[in-house]
């Protein structure tokens, strides 16, 4: 079964234009003019259970839009949704049993209360048990290290304690699907690794499905084995992260420090019918580009088989840079992948013209 299944979902905005000058803003009194914006424009994707996946673009690409619709905060425009089999924004009280979803720069915690009041007052709300509540409060206290700040108001809680209790919040119901939006916005390190190890711990125990948005790619490298990727209310990639890497990866730099200077030629003998290129820092301190169709292991073993060396070090494209240039292009298919796309359109011409000849 799917945990989510989203199919052609338009969301479209009717946003009040603000005239200019003091003429426009008496105009405005009396008849007020409005245009249209459509913030996701018919996207369609299918996430099963148990899947880590990370939703991701930027700022007014979606992402949020999309996440209000999948929890029943928005109406969709057009097209079809369900979530644990359920239409969100019609079957909501059933619905919202088999959720839960963490705002980063919202909170569902009660400001002036004990952290702990609030968990009562969501028990009430979700309609869970006694039994159950304490028994799952004291698994969450435990993995999340809640026991002394259970009795503090919310707000006098840092960022980082905060957010501990809103993940405790949401998971108070035990719910099968976790949307999360930001969750580590303004945290440090140190919190921000907390956090994703108890998430795939979450996620590796009791199979839940979590879904992430996030400007911060390493919470999707630590997480996420598949990646959406949204522009402009678009999906332009669904997929593996790795193929993702392996699409728009340059290759691999190596770094080499020698304990005696090498020559240039030294250098090329020694990778002599490999297609990398070696560029010199210093008389000791070299780098070797390695396209990705070359095995970095062919390199090493021939470099460090016959020199002496003191340190190395492997440097390959991050995938924050891999997403910066697919937004600036506009497009996740490679460059190969759009002259194979402009050849298969030619190709019905070009046998036309055969004919004809």
């Amino acid at each position: 079964m799917l945990a989510i299944d989203v199919k052609q979902l338009r969301k479209q905005f009717n946003v009040q234009k603000n005239r200019e000058g003091l003429k426009g803003a008496m105009l405005d009194l009396f008849k007020r003019e409005h245009t249209q914006v459509t913030a996701v424009k018919d996207i369609s994707f299918e996430i099963p259970q148990g899947e880590i996946c990370g939703y991701i673009g930027e700022n007014g690409a979606g992402k949020s839009t999309t996440i209000k619709m999948l929890t029943g905060i928005l109406v969709p425009t057009s097209g079809h949704i369900q979530v644990n089999g359920f239409v969100p924004h019609k079957d909501r009280e059933r619905f919202v049993q088999g959720i839960g979803v963490v705002f980063g720069q919202r909170s569902q915690l009660w400001w002036d209360i004990g952290v702990i009041e609030s968990f009562r007052l969501l028990r009430k709300v979700y309609r869970v048990g006694e039994a159950d509540f304490k028994q799952r409060l004291d698994e969450l206290v435990e993995t999340l290290a809640l026991g002394e700040l259970l009795n503090r108001p919310v707000r006098k809680l840092s960022l980082g304690q905060r957010m501990r209790c809103e993940l405790a919040a949401a998971l108070l119901h035990r719910p099968s699907i976790l949307f999360l939006d930001e969750p580590t916005i303004g945290l440090d390190v140190v919190v921000k690794t907390e956090i994703r190890e108890f998430l795939k711990r979450l996620n590796r125990e009791h199979g839940t499905t979590i879904l992430l948005t996030t400007h911060d790619l390493q919470d999707i490298e630590a997480l996420c084995s598949r990646v959406i990727m949204l522009d402009d209310g678009r999906i332009i990639y669904d997929g593996g992260l790795e193929e993702l890497k392996a699409r728009w990866g340059k290759g691999r730099e190596v770094q080499f420090q020698f304990n005696d200077p090498i020559p240039n030629e030294r250098l090329e003998a020694l990778t002599g019918g490999l297609d990398v290129r070696w560029t010199k820092e210093n008389e000791q301190t070299a780098k070797v580009w390695i396209p990705l169709e070359i095995n970095v292991s062919d390199v090493l073993s021939r470099v460090v088989g016959t020199t002496d060396i003191s340190d190395i070090k492997i440097f390959e494209t991050s995938t924050e840079e891999i997403v910066r240039e697919i937004y600036r292009t506009g497009s996740a298919e490679t460059d190969q992948q759009r002259a194979d796309a402009n050849l298969d359109e030619r190709e019905p011409t070009a046998r036309a013209e055969a004919v004809r000849s």
